[in-house]
């Protein structure tokens, strides 16, 4: 509720959560190592808006579908495993409903999964060796790019 009346003050913006920043890291990561365009963000289906794309990129003439998982370091359950049957269905029904609203259909699409684990604490840590007052930069996340993964069935076409 606090939150809802921040947000009318002109200039005030939340900082990111764990997902937006997983979210923004792996935009920044497929456009700098693989050369994609982004064409959407947290693309939501108009029908049913609890249905979201992640991000939605250009690869060449593929059409990728991305599903960010954002993770700390040391979490017990890597994002790949999180994409699991229940989330595949969510996602199988949204990338229809995209691919539906688009005039002209892409010859091929894929479905990747971008992990990116970040890392938890406070940004400035000591490290071994160095005095505790030494402030250095936190460590950069890491990002695992899992591409093509299976989520439609053999054969199918929009």
């Amino acid at each position: 509720m606090l939150l809802h009346w921040l947000r009318k003050i002109p200039g005030f913006k939340p900082a990111p959560n764990a997902g937006e920043r997983g979210e923004q890291t792996a935009a920044s990561w497929l456009v700098r190592e693989r050369g994609v365009k982004v064409l959407a963000r947290n693309w939501r289906n108009p029908r049913d808006r609890r249905d979201e794309i992640d991000l939605v990129c250009l690869d060449h003439e593929v059409l990728v579908f991305v599903e960010v998982k954002a993770r700390v370091t040391g979490a017990l359950v890597p994002g790949f495993y999180a994409v699991d049957a229940r989330k595949k269905r969510v996602l199988r029904r949204t990338i229809k409903a995209y691919l539906a609203q688009l005039r002209v259909k892409p010859t091929t699409f894929r479905f990747d999964v971008v992990e990116v684990t970040l890392p938890n604490g406070p940004a400035a840590k000591s490290r071994p060796g160095l005095p505790l007052s030494s402030p250095v930069a936190p460590p950069d996340p890491e990002v695992l790019h899992f591409e093509n993964v299976a989520l439609f069935p053999k054969g199918f076409r929009a």
